[in-house]
């Protein structure tokens, strides 16, 4: 459940509770009069009806550039409601149980491009390299985990599903960012430590096959049924099972040794990975529900037309085509 808290203008204020009495919400009141002519109306949803009843909001206070929509989580109320008190309605994602507002507030922030972010990947590209080059799998496990590269990776597919050009701009730059650093981090690394890259941990990232696509495939769309069903403690092992610190690393290893042949495999992990899960992704989030919309305060969103999904659709499709092809090709099961 969930507290849904307009602020608005007084003249609203009957329509609200109207609003809130039809979407099914448990109870709605009303506070004073503020001096500037608002009133805020707070209504107790559960999550079946959450995202209708904020689209119907979203629609009515589009044109009132004061008025503002705050959720707030509840952890318990009495009474409680029945079982069954209410029933979903069938036309909105019954498996979502975060509306969209929630969702874009907190996959955005994982598109931040900050210090914290680029510490982050500098220190989990230490513990990486260092557990590469000591064969200590615990060590590559830890790295993965604490390193933030899924976040932006996700934040892309989502607003490309929104249509929201400035989101997916920033994610895939954030990204781009963080790659970078992790592979030149690495590289230096290799080039100036006498470090092994003989062993497993290494050599186990250079070695990608079909497996490794359809691994990414199924925890892309794991990842993000975490994040739409609000269960974020699973991200972990999505995190651990789709790492795109690993092969990152062991790319920039084994460029600072000169082992190109191996790097290309690595990077072709690394690629396969980021590919698979942002399509992965992008399925899920459309079969959530997840679309473009309009937003309080900024109007209509810059879409992308439908020439736009049908070339990222295209363009998707055939990278990942390449990708499986250079795969077999570098197995041996493609000769050109």
């Amino acid at each position: 459940m969930r507290i849904v808290e307009v602020i608005a203008p007084s003249r609203l204020q009957a329509h609200l509770l109207e609003m809130a009495r039809t979407r099914g919400a448990l109870d709605a009141w009303c506070g004073t009069l503020n001096d500037d002519g608002r009133v805020a109306v707070r209504m107790v949803v559960l999550e079946e009806e959450r995202q209708a009843l904020l689209d119907d909001l979203q629609s009515l206070l589009m044109e009132e550039p004061s008025a503002r929509i705050v959720i707030t989580p509840i952890e318990a109320t009495v009474p409680m409601p029945a079982p069954g008190e209410k029933t979903p309605r069938p036309e909105h994602p019954r498996s979502r149980k975060v509306s969209l507002e929630e969702l874009y507030a907190g996959i955005a922030k994982g598109a931040t491009l900050d210090r914290n972010y680029l510490m982050l990947i500098v220190l989990s590209t230490v513990a990486a390299t260092i557990g590469l080059a000591e064969d200590n799998t615990a060590v590559v496990i830890g790295s993965m985990v604490i390193a933030p590269l899924l976040g932006p990776v996700i934040a892309f597919s989502f607003a490309t599903c929104l249509g929201e050009r400035s989101l997916a701009i920033r994610a895939l730059l954030t990204t781009l960012a963080g790659l970078s650093v992790t592979v030149a981090c690495a590289t230096l690394v290799g080039y100036l430590w006498p470090v092994s890259v003989g062993n497993h941990e290494v050599l186990a990232r250079t070695e990608v096959n079909i497996a490794h696509v359809i691994l990414a495939l199924a925890a892309g769309a794991a990842g993000v049924l975490a994040l739409t069903s609000g269960v974020t403690s699973r991200l972990v092992g999505v995190m651990v099972a789709v790492a795109l610190l690993p092969p990152a690393a062991v790319t920039g290893l084994l460029v600072g040794k000169g082992e190109f042949d191996l790097a290309l495999g690595a990077g072709l992990m690394l690629a396969a990975n980021v590919v698979c899960v942002v399509l992965s992704a992008q399925f899920v989030f459309l079969f959530q529900g997840v679309k473009p919309r309009r937003w309080i305060g900024v109007g209509q969103v810059e879409r992308f037309t439908p020439w736009d999904w049908i070339l990222w659709s295209l363009g998707c499709l055939l990278l990942l085509a390449g990708l499986v092809l250079a795969i077999l090709w570098r197995n041996g099961a493609l000769s050109l």
